[in-house]
């Protein structure tokens, strides 16, 4: 997803088109969260990126894009930038353990 939202809808209260915002992004990651996964993959992983527009995004955790589009209202901006990229992600294999010979 590599999208420009605007906070400005006609006839839609801009706090109720926030949500509607973070609630399509919710259902974005559901949605990718669902597909098959490929062997050898444990799960997907995303790539985030939001900003006032693309050339200013700045990466960021996927945690963190309700409480950044939270700040993005808060300073009056009228649109911004988003950009959630699915990529395959890998557990953390625990090499600690000492095999008993």
């Amino acid at each position: 997803m590599k999208k420009t939202f605007n906070f400005t809808v006609p006839n839609k209260n801009p706090e109720r088109q926030v949500e509607a915002i973070k609630f399509e992004i919710k259902k974005y990651f559901a949605r990718e969260k669902r597909k098959p996964l490929p062997e050898n993959i444990d799960y997907w992983d995303f790539d985030c990126k939001i900003g006032k527009d693309e050339t200013s995004a700045t990466v960021i955790h996927p945690s963190e894009i309700n409480p950044k589009i939270s700040i993005l209202f808060s300073e009056k901006e009228k649109s911004f930038y988003l950009e959630i990229l699915v990529k395959p992600g890998y557990k953390k294999k625990n090499h600690n353990h000492s095999e008993k010979e």
